[in-house]
């Protein structure tokens, strides 16, 4: 068992906690010392029992300075080292913490994999054994500060490596060097680096396309619902974005510069998705952790968690979340004590929740904790207007990570492009795109190189505006009519021949659409 001793800092108190534990004849195996001024002292006991503590607790609660005594699942340096863990876990880069004769200290599960040991065996290795070409010690000795881009060879494979040195306390001269943080960047990845640098440039609602005019609303919408600190439910397709929208919320509001956690809820077992998000305590379970583990929410402290598919959680996770929600509290799996935190929590569902509600699948309660502030992310179809804009974009990024010149897009292609049904959203577009730059040898992108599967083929007024007047609806209809008839039916007359119409009145439609040459 853990406790904390919120008490005074003078000399001899913890002598004085710790004698009555002799008196049990209770081992104490570690103690430390925290709080900003130490006025709090951090004790493990491993084999105290429940009823021993309710009667020592009024013993120790009268121990001069000890002002309140209360058990805790982590001692400090559990937790910090659970943050840590964590944080180099999700680092898909092998980073290594060598010391001054070249043993790595510590390192994450990517550079236990690359090293071909398990993480467990990692701490003690000598570097130098799988880097005979370059003398790191000596490199941080002579440089004595950050060294980035080193290109190395370890284990058949070539990295850039980041080399940042570590100092002890007092850092006026090279002796006071302790070691390096040294993080390897794999060279064949390097041309997708570089776009991730340039994809940063644009952040938040920046990064998102407001092309459409129903896209361009949302994003208005959502400006105004970013900095109010109160639970946020996007709707929308699969692949329409909602986690990007997500995200700008996040960042435009006073939690910006806090974590931003995701937890997809869909397909993970009830117990996995309940870790996941709470996280649990040492030994909650056969083959847990014996220090326990920490949830996405206590990671998150301070900033946003995003729940997507919120619709797929258990009966069992909705009531936890809807506590947490009501009153910022929860429990780890396998613990007794309360934790408290300040999170906003965005969720997002592509299903009809209030559906869900009446047919009792999901709690009526929960839905009105969630949605207290709502956006509606519009189908791609709904936003086809603004199409040519987006496939620019994704043609140049696609360009970028493959490394080659961007090629245009023809007019074909691109009335192929305004005239399919989406299912698969903004997501599908840039698969489909970056593939077809793949396949494009010459300098445009034809309707050939579109992989565009007919499946869930959409509805007859799908992706239609049916607002204003009669005249706009039919002009809408007529346009996607020419455009998805014109490639195969390449100048006005041949066209006009098709329709039964003049080719002069074709021509004329085709220059006011702005489809083709509107050739004679």
């Amino acid at each position: 068992m853990r406790l904390r001793f919120h008490c005074q800092n003078r000399i001899g108190i913890l002598r004085d906690i710790v004698s009555h534990f002799v008196d049990y004849g209770l081992n104490v195996a570690r103690g430390e010392v925290g709080g900003e001024h130490g006025n709090a002292i951090y004790l493990h006991i491993p084999n105290l029992l429940n009823a021993q503590l309710a009667t020592l607790k009024p013993v120790l609660e009268a121990v001069p300075g000890v002002f309140g005594v209360r058990r805790v699942s982590l001692m400090p340096s559990e937790r910090r080292h659970l943050e840590l863990d964590a944080l180099l876990s999700s680092l898909s880069d092998p980073v290594m913490s060598i010391d001054m004769e070249g043993h790595i200290v510590a390192a994450n599960r990517a550079a236990g994999q690359l090293l071909g040991v398990r993480i467990d065996e990692v701490p003690g290795l000598s570097l130098n054994r799988y880097l005979p070409d370059v003398d790191l010690p000596a490199l941080i000795r002579r440089n004595n500060a950050r060294v980035n881009g080193l290109r190395i060879k370890l284990r058949d494979a070539t990295f850039l490596a980041d080399i940042a040195p570590l100092h002890r306390e007092h850092h006026d001269d090279v002796a006071s060097l302790a070691g390096a943080v040294v993080t390897l960047h794999s060279a064949d990845r390097i041309g997708e680096r570089i776009y991730q640098v340039q994809r940063q440039e644009l952040r938040g609602f920046d990064a998102l396309f407001q092309a459409s005019p129903r896209l361009a609303a949302l994003i208005r919408e959502a400006r105004r619902m970013a900095p109010l600190d109160a639970p946020l439910l996007i709707h929308g397709e699969t692949g329409t974005g909602k986690e990007l929208l997500a995200r700008a919320c996040h960042l435009a509001s006073s939690r910006g510069q806090a974590p931003f956690m995701a937890l997809n809820c869909a397909g993970l077992p009830e117990s996995m998705a309940e870790t996941e998000l709470f996280g649990y305590a040492p030994g909650a379970f056969e083959g847990a952790r014996p220090e326990g583990k920490l949830g996405l929410l206590e990671l998150t402290a301070g900033g946003t968690i995003f729940l997507d598919e919120v619709g797929e959680m258990s009966p069992r996770l909705q009531v936890k979340l809807l506590r947490f929600l009501q009153d910022g509290g929860f429990r780890r799996v396998g613990s007794d004590e309360e934790t408290y935190l300040d999170v906003r929590v965005i969720c997002a569902t592509q299903q009809d929740l209030p559906k869900l509600c009446a047919e009792g699948l999901f709690r009526q309660d929960l839905y009105h904790r969630l949605n207290v502030l709502s956006l509606a992310v519009p189908p791609l179809r709904d936003c086809l207007d603004g199409i040519e804009a987006m496939a620019l974009h994704f043609i140049d990024r696609a360009a970028r990570q493959i490394g080659c010149r961007m090629p245009g897009l023809s007019p074909a292609a691109l009335a192929r492009l305004s005239t399919y049904h989406w299912p698969g959203n903004v997501r599908q577009l840039e698969n489909v795109l970056f593939q077809a730059v793949s396949l494009c040898e010459g300098d445009a992108i034809e309707p050939a190189h579109l992989r565009l599967p007919d499946v869930g083929a959409a509805p007859g007024l799908s992706g239609i505006d049916l607002d204003g007047s009669l005249a706009g609806i039919m002009g809408d209809v007529e346009r996607r009519v020419l455009a998805v008839l014109y490639p195969q039916y390449p100048s006005s007359r041949q066209l006009a021949k098709r329709l039964g119409v003049s080719h002069t009145t074709v021509a004329n439609k085709l220059r006011h659409y702005g489809i083709g040459s509107a050739d004679a």
